[in-house]
């Protein structure tokens, strides 16, 4: 067994290697920096003293006032000006998630990264305020995507939307209870009450979600699809939730939830998939840590989803749940290939080190899978991200002598009301965003879409798929660039 083992190490190393190039090694920590960064370039509202992307300035400040309520701040999602509560919550949890685990290799930018995700929490806080409702999205988005303007200049209509009992919303309220879990721990020792209230809201907004089962995208199918539909059913983020009420609060009857109910709520399903759409392979690695510890033997089928996921990962390996670019990027189907790549090169750091404090390796067929193994993997992908693959050309803006310039974001492409205080209205902005010169405003740290399994990138603004940033890309970023910033 040691013996395969060997050979598929080998096999899997070979792979990885694009060329004989030997490429110099990159700068983590600064790459880290820079990755958070960029979500001061997606703030909404009113912006603190301390913001060090100085190009931006106060935006939606309005936010909620049409429904009585105050929803300033949060997160713009992506290129465009609309606060979508989904993706924005899954993004919470996943810097929390990082921080949870790799915040002690941080460095000095621990500070920032705590910062950035209680930007996210304050307005989870104030979306969640009245029992019994949860606001989801605040803007149009098809008037936001038929208008080409930076955040200060915002006149699309700003609609607020809600889940309730009458309207239900399990996927967006288990992902948003799931986000404040997780970030209650983060501040568990850093602000004890703000932690405490996060935890409770996460305990009545999950109770809200279980109680009135139901998908968002049925109650407000004109307003989130085809943006933020829910693909993949509500069913992984009740899961998801009370795997991080369980993690938050040690609490017996998230536990019994899970076990009760992984069966009604189809554990078993699309085990190999994992993004702000789909949080089952999530939900086995981070319930599989309580099993290598051998505190819960319960949770056994977990685990063994979490190998299987972790096995169909690695190239060379048959029945993988992916592909391979002849450049060694993992590509999965659909748009915005690097949410897959950072998402899952996360989870296999991730579970590299569960595996190593337990002991263990990943059992593949008639292979294993060491930590270091699964470590190589992922630091394959995040090199790939950073410069070395086929086009020499790092993927996250700001990072490397050669990045996209011209990516799908308004806020960037349009000149800054520091260059250009007056305003640019809702069409004007169309020149900018079909010019052939590079954007006038640098989104430091934003990680784009990037290449597909040709490893082709064409750096033009109308191919959204390829050159528009996310939160959701960035997220499990901050964990890896945490993990090499001290073991590289």
């Amino acid at each position: 067994m040691a013996g395969k083992s060997i050979i598929l190490s080998a096999i899997i190393l070979t792979m990885l290697m694009i060329s004989p190039e030997i490429y110099a090694g990159h700068d983590y920590r600064d790459a880290l920096r820079k990755s958070i960064i960029f979500f001061e370039g997606q703030r909404s509202g009113k912006l603190p003293p301390d913001q060090r992307l100085k190009w931006r300035r106060d935006s939606a400040l309005r936010d909620g006032s049409s429904s009585g309520v105050d929803l300033t701040g949060g997160y713009y999602d992506a290129g465009d000006n609309v606060k979508f509560g989904f993706p924005m919550a899954f993004t919470t949890t996943m810097m929390s998630w990082s921080v949870i685990d790799f915040g002690k290799t941080m460095g000095p930018e621990l500070e920032n990264a705590v910062k950035a995700i209680k930007w996210g929490t304050d307005y989870l806080m104030k979306a969640t305020a009245i029992p019994g409702v949860v606001f989801v999205q605040v803007g149009d988005a098809y008037s936001d995507h038929n208008c080409w303007e930076r955040p200060e200049d915002m006149d699309t209509l700003r609609t607020v939307y809600k889940v309730d009992k009458e309207h239900p919303g399990s996927e967006v309220a288990g992902e948003t209870a799931a986000a404040l879990a997780a970030a209650s721990i983060v501040f568990e020792k850093r602000d004890p009450a703000y932690s405490k209230r996060l935890l409770d809201r996460a305990a009545r907004v999950f109770a809200f979600a279980n109680k009135f089962r139901g998908a968002y995208s049925d109650s407000l199918y004109e307003a989130v699809c085809p943006f933020y539909c829910d693909f993949n059913g509500y069913e992984d983020e009740l899961l998801w939730g009370a795997a991080w009420l369980h993690k938050a609060s040690k609490k017996r009857v998230y536990r019994e939830f899970i076990v009760k109910n992984k069966e009604i709520l189809k554990a078993e399903d699309t085990i190999h998939e994992f993004g702000w759409d789909n949080k089952h392979a999530g939900i086995n690695v981070l319930i599989s840590k309580m099993v290598l510890m051998g505190k819960a033997d319960y949770f056994q089928s977990f685990k063994q989803n979490a190998d299987e996921f972790i096995c169909s990962l690695l190239p060379g390996v048959s029945h993988s749940q992916v592909e391979y670019s002849l450049g060694g990027l993992l590509v999965k189907s659909g748009g915005s290939n690097m949410q897959h790549v950072t998402s899952l090169s996360f989870l296999l750091i991730t579970y590299a080190n569960y595996l190593s404090h337990a002991n263990k390796v990943v059992p593949c067929g008639e292979f294993t899978a060491s930590p270091a193994l699964l470590r190589q993997v992922a630091k394959r992908q995040v090199d790939y991200i950073l410069g070395d693959n086929p086009m020499k050309m790092s993927y996250m803006v700001g990072y490397g002598s050669r990045f996209p310039q011209r990516i799908h974001h308004r806020g960037s492409s349009v000149p800054s009301v520091v260059d250009h205080p007056g305003r640019i209205g809702c069409k004007d902005g169309s020149r900018y965003f079909l010019s052939p010169n590079p954007n006038p405003n640098l989104l430091i740290g934003a990680v784009v879409g990037g290449p597909n399994v040709t490893d082709d990138f064409p750096d033009s603004r109308p191919y959204f798929q390829l050159t528009e940033p996310t939160t959701y890309i960035n997220a499990p970023l901050l964990g890896l660039l945490g993990y090499f910033s001290a073991h590289s």
